[in-house]
């Protein structure tokens, strides 16, 4: 992967791709075929990192362009992909829930940024239909980029899109029942792995829909908000959790946000190792909040995160902190 540059770049003018509805091919169930990886470097480098590791921000780099509230990030060797909701009109809560939901749905757009590696925006590909609105963390898989768009509230539904991330073709893979918020292409079996709202449960599918297994999260450390395929069969996941102050400092009305990154095993389904993260951006929240990916060379480790919203701070800036563990 190409070093990301530290300058803030200039916007490079790109029209918007729209794909949804009808517009969206469908796409076929035969590939990508199953990778049977062995470099566990990550894993490895991963498995060493404690409370007390030293992350150092190296880097940052300024997006821009509207990238409304981020949701997930991945790096190919030619492109960012970065996920945004775009709010048109908020979600209310219900007095009490009507129809098995809890809120009202909303109004959004959908939006996958692809940027050049430096940060210039080439294409907005808007996705999702109807309800369908909200982008979630998302996962490239060597080929392709994996994308669930879902309803902006809990127990309802949402889309699997597959992005060639080459070509940018978008191919709509499945609808699937509740709200899937992130996803991960398992390339040791070739199945996909979404987690629910608050990832609260994880559920698999193979390339046809089918629902093979799904399982509750056994860790309530933070909620998953992106998440990365890991070999061999393991899933990195980042996030946040809001917690209550003291009385003192609000109360519940002045939320704590607590960062962290857990390693989970897809096989055993346990979570294997998480850390506390409480690094914080240039509007004040955690650095884990919402996109995040990490990769390995040896026991260096390198993460890249972009927690804030277009309208906040310095508007939205991809982060960089670098660690050597032993």
């Amino acid at each position: 992967m190409k070093r990301i540059r530290t300058h803030v770049y200039a916007l490079i003018a790109a029209g918007a791709v729209t794909l949804t509805g009808a517009a969206v091919a469908t796409a076929h169930t035969t590939e990508p075929a199953a990778s049977h990886s062995t470099n566990t470097a990550l894993a490895d480098a991963f498995g060493k990192v404690t409370r007390n590791t030293n992350w150092q921000l190296t880097s940052k780099l300024k997006l821009n362009f509207p990238t409304f509230h981020t949701e997930g990030i991945a790096f190919t060797p030619d492109h960012i992909f970065l996920s945004a909701v775009q709010i048109i009109e908020h979600t209310v809560k219900y007095p009490s829930p009507q129809g098995g939901y809890d809120r009202t749905p909303g109004k959004g757009i959908g939006h996958l940024f692809v940027m050049d590696l430096q940060g210039h925006l080439q294409k907005d590909i808007t996705l999702g239909e109807g309800d369908m609105y909200h982008p979630g963390g998302i996962d490239f898989d060597g080929r392709n980029v994996w994308v669930p768009v879902a309803q902006y509230r809990p127990n309802s539904s949402a889309i699997i899109y597959r992005v060639d991330a080459r070509t940018l073709n978008v191919h709509k893979q499945f609808e699937v029942k509740d709200h899937f918020g992130g996803i991960v292409m398992d390339k040791q079996t070739g199945h996909l792995v979404g987690n629910t709202w608050g990832s609260r449960r994880f559920a698999e599918w193979n390339l046809q829909s089918k629902q093979l297994k799904t399982w509750d999260n056994p860790n309530f450390f933070i909620d998953y908000q992106d998440c990365q395929y890991v070999p061999s069969s393991k899933m990195l996941c980042a996030g946040v959790t809001n917690l209550p102050q003291t009385p003192a400092a609000g109360g519940t009305a002045a939320t704590y946000e607590l960062g962290g990154v857990a390693m989970l095993d897809l096989t055993s389904e346990q979570v294997t190792r998480d850390i506390p993260f409480q690094k914080w951006s240039t509007a004040g929240h955690v650095a884990t909040r919402n996109p995040f990916k990490m990769t390995a060379d040896g026991n260096h480790l390198t993460m890249r995160v972009a927690p804030d919203n277009g309208d906040e701070g310095n508007g939205t800036e991809i982060l960089t902190y670098q660690a050597t563990v032993s």
